[in-house]
């Protein structure tokens, strides 16, 4: 490394509680609790084993994990050693891996073994052997010994057994790349969305810092954080684990979301912080009025019930504070913002329907085709700038330099901002019906459409038609114990919207698919038609 240039490493939060308070316990895990003197020896054990297999700076190491200990290991022990991040969702196919181990360049893959059901190991192995440029597969076995179920590669325990538990953390630069996470690839393939030490950092301070703004550091208080949501995505990684590490708190996992589980686990670990995306709301309050299961105990200590991931319908927002006393705080950001770039925040009213206002250091405005503003309370694009915006999509300068336009990212959704400065998401622009020329916002018909008393969940798209070259049609999860026909809501429908807006078409569904970060997948709704 070059001069005496300002290094930063986001490991450091890790390393820094490690020495301050080395017993406060960092991860928990079903009967797993390791401390942060233990998940630091253990991630500075994988950073050295990494450094004599010759992985070093700005290497690409892929991970592919669900929400277990092994994560936060592996994880901070790549950066440890400089290197870079590229989290996979578990949910992959192998041709999904592989494209993903070859886009990035990933030099080595380390993926959990997974379940008779869910073989995640042979999966990724099955990719492993279709790119030549990634060099070593580490499994990570459930009894930590043994060979693995992938023969012929070692695990992680091979790998660390004889390995020091002290080491020097790579002194990386602020705008070196941390992590690549990949998009959705909703408009194509997913891109690599270089997130910087700094990007990371940042984003995780503000966001501690809004969700928790009177926890006094100077007596030691340490909050608890329930994730669900999966690590793999940035919103697990960076507002739970990221910010809650740098804070010093306690993160308790949950492989999967399951409404009974994160019910007694928020009771048992008197959880203090969740987020949940839209759709785990609405399945929590769907168990409570099913089991009457008694939600005082959530109370005395979820004090930041947090949404984010997709716009949380206005009525889910009032059942939950109905059944649960608690203010839900509904943030909005993407993977190439790192993710939260704005927040409905203490310090001013929530306004239902919005996603608050910019967070510290963020500037966001709503724009027109030609990158003008756009006058409060008119829809225009979301476009964003701070210390918050990625470096750029990996090897794709042309995609880099179309979202970066004039200086703004362009984040492709479709927002309004009114006089106080709170941003309303209305809509993806992708995701926009074009309906006989008028342009149709999903959003708002689905939020009108979940308050008719049968419907418990709804979702919105564009169909093909031969005449007006998109037509509207809804997809109706109904409340337990109601019937409702296709004519009747559509008829209800029309006193609701204009004639060009309504839905023709109307489909009762038991359930609605699910991706893997817990939104509706309305891709796969698109598919079917």
């Amino acid at each position: 490394m070059e001069g005496s240039a300002t290094v930063l490493n986001l490991a450091s939060i890790v390393s820094h509680h490690a020495r301050q308070a080395p017993q406060k316990e960092a991860i928990v895990w079903e009967n797993v609790r390791l401390t942060y003197g233990e998940l630091d020896k253990l991630s500075n054990r994988v950073a050295n084993a990494l450094v004599e297999m010759g992985i070093g700076h700005n290497d690409k190491i892929a991970l592919a994990c669900p929400n277990l200990p092994f994560f936060p290991i592996v994880y901070y022990g790549i950066m440890k050693a400089g290197a870079v991040v590229v989290p996979m969702s578990v949910l992959f196919t192998p041709r999904e891996f592989e494209y993903h181990l070859a886009d990035s360049d990933a030099k080595a893959v380390f993926v959990f073994e997974g379940t008779d059901e869910l073989p995640l190991a042979e999966r990724v192995k099955e990719a492993f052997d279709e790119v030549a440029s990634c060099e070593h597969l580490i499994v990570m076995t459930k009894n930590l010994i043994g060979g693995g179920p992938v023969t012929g590669h070692k695990t992680l325990t091979e790998i660390t057994a004889d390995k020091s538990e002290e080491f020097e953390i790579y002194p990386t630069r602020p705008d070196d790349t941390c992590s690549i996470l990949y998009t959705s690839g909703t408009t194509g393939q997913p891109k690599g969305a270089e997130l910087t030490h700094f990007n990371i950092l940042m984003n995780s301070i503000v966001a501690w810092g809004l969700h928790f703004p009177a926890v006094d550091f100077t007596k030691g208080e340490q909050q608890t954080c329930l994730i669900t949501l999966p690590l793999f995505h940035t919103t697990g990684q960076t507002v739970q684990m990221n910010s809650n590490m740098f804070a010093g708190n306690r993160v308790v996992l949950l492989a999967r979301f399951e409404p009974q589980a994160t019910l007694d686990a928020m009771v048992r670990e008197k959880v203090n912080f969740w987020v949940g995306v839209p759709t785990m709301y609405w399945a929590l309050l769907r168990h409570v009025e099913e089991t009457g299961f008694e939600t005082s105990a959530i109370r005395e200590n979820l004090k930041v019930p947090t949404s984010g991931g997709a716009p949380m319908p206005v009525e889910v927002i009032k059942q939950f504070n109905e059944v649960f006393g608690l203010r839900i705080l509904e943030g909005y950001g993407l993977t190439e913002t790192s993710p939260i770039a704005s927040f409905n925040q203490f310090e001013r009213p929530s306004k239902p329907g919005t996603v608050g206002q910019p967070l510290l250091g963020v500037e966001i405005k709503c724009v027109d085709d030609d990158d003008n503003e756009v006058a409060r309370g008119e829809r225009g694009e979301v476009v964003i700038r701070g210390h918050l915006v990625m470096k750029g999509y990996y090897k794709r300068p042309e995609a880099t330099a179309e979202a970066f336009r004039n200086g703004w990212f362009h984040t492709g959704d479709i927002g309004i901002m009114d006089d106080e400065g709170y941003l309303a998401i209305v809509d993806r622009k992708k995701d926009m019906i074009l309906r006989g020329g008028y342009n149709i916002y999903p959003r708002e018909l689905e939020e009108v459409i979940i308050t008719h008393e049968a419907v418990s969940l709804c979702a919105v798209i564009g169909v093909p038609d031969e005449r007006l070259g998109e037509e509207v049609k809804a997809f109706v999860v109904l409340n337990q114990g109601h019937d409702l026909s296709a004519d009747d809501l559509i008829a209800w429908c029309k006193t609701q919207f204009a004639a060009n807006k309504y839905p023709r078409y109307v489909e009762f569904r038991e359930s609605l698919p699910i991706g893997g970060t817990g939104k509706i997948f309305k891709r796969g709704l698109k598919e079917e038609v």
